[in-house]
């Protein structure tokens, strides 16, 4: 076990993972070596709540300065 291959990704921290690679492969089963680790087909994981869109940006633009001149109008 100590003189496996090692794992080659890297943590959050920067530092290389030190877990054993999965036999034939170069991750270990947390960094995907693992069968039927990885995103799926299609990746839906990676769909949008569209809380970050354009047309929401425009939106939260037009708020902040209907409120900023409300402000204004009330002092």
């Amino acid at each position: 076990m100590r003189e496996s291959a090692r794992c080659g990704a890297k943590t959050r921290k920067g530092t290389p993972c030190l877990a054993p690679a999965v036999q034939g492969k170069a991750r270990c089963r947390m960094h995907g070596g693992a069968k039927g680790s990885g995103a799926p087909l299609g990746n839906q994981n990676a769909l949008k709540h569209g809380a970050h869109t354009a047309e929401m940006k425009r939106f939260n633009a037009f708020l902040r300065e209907a409120i900023a001149r409300s402000h204004d109008l009330l002092k």
